[in-house]
């Protein structure tokens, strides 16, 4: 072999050993094996009905692994192991509803089976679900502020010829600045693949979808409730950005969303 060729080889084989880790990094995405979930704990279930309400504040500290495994395997965790039926039913057991964990590290998808997350993107990726709220209009009164009425105290009388006409709603303060939500610790994505029903047409498998969701989404609720999370279910999210990030389907649909945090104190 000549000096050149064995330098070549050298070189494409310090290559090779270089790329190796991406390539299997690419095939082999990050996996995070769960606690195995506590089933004894909670409030019962009258009791966490009576306390359910959805939150609106969220704390910025991290959920222990725990806290995670149980409320994935609450939302739609396999109870059944002989026959792979979840905590949450779905139309002729379908179980077309995934979750994904958005995380401050990136977001994951749960597998029931194996109880684990695995990494589909790394990064934080929260803000597709908090967006800035936008200014309020300058003269538009508070939320649920009724809009005032001719003849009360401070207001001017219609003029002549003008009855039945609103005089103009005073300033308020002006608009307000944009403000960023907090974002809670974790986001729970609810995804329908309608693909896995049987039959039926496409709007018969999206009602399906739905209701399927719904059912995840009230475990998610009823849980956080008997455990002291926070929660509420949302329909808010950029849709588009996360079907291109997540690599989805036209058959997975994002349908509800669920910020989960310890509550505020």
């Amino acid at each position: 072999m000549s000096k050149s060729m064995a330098s070549r080889l050298t070189v494409f084989l310090l290559v090779s050993l270089l790329l190796t880790p991406l390539f299997l990094s690419a095939q082999n995405p990050k996996t995070i094996k769960l606690n195995e979930p506590n089933k004894k704990r909670g409030l019962p279930v009258m009791e966490a009905l009576a306390v359910r309400a959805s939150a609106s504040q969220w704390s910025t500290q991290d959920l222990s692994a725990q806290d995670l495994s149980d409320l994935l395997w609450a939302a739609n965790g396999i109870n059944r192991p002989d026959n792979g039926k979840k905590t949450a039913p779905s139309a002729m057991n379908a179980q077309d509803v995934d979750i994904y964990v958005f995380l401050k590290d990136g977001a994951y998808l749960y597998e029931a089976k194996t109880h684990s997350l695995i990494e589909v993107v790394s990064g934080d990726q929260r803000s597709l679900f908090f967006q800035p709220r936008p200014p309020r209009p300058a003269g538009a009164g508070q939320p649920g502020e009724k809009p005032p009425v001719p003849g009360q105290p401070g207001q001017q009388p219609p003029k002549p010829g003008e009855r039945g006409q609103q005089p103009p709603i005073p300033p308020t303060g002006g608009s307000r600045p944009q403000e960023q939500q907090v974002m809670a610790p974790v986001v729970l994505l609810l995804v329908s693949d309608i693909s896995r029903f049987r039959g039926g047409a496409d709007d018969q498998k999206k009602e399906w979808a739905a209701l399927d969701t719904g059912i995840v989404s009230q475990n998610i609720s009823i849980f956080c409730a008997g455990t002291g999370l926070g929660t509420r279910p949302r329909s808010g999210m950029d849709r588009e950005k996360l079907k291109e990030l997540l690599k989805l389907k036209d058959t997975q649909l994002p349908l509800l969303n669920h910020p989960v945090s310890y509550k505020k104190q």
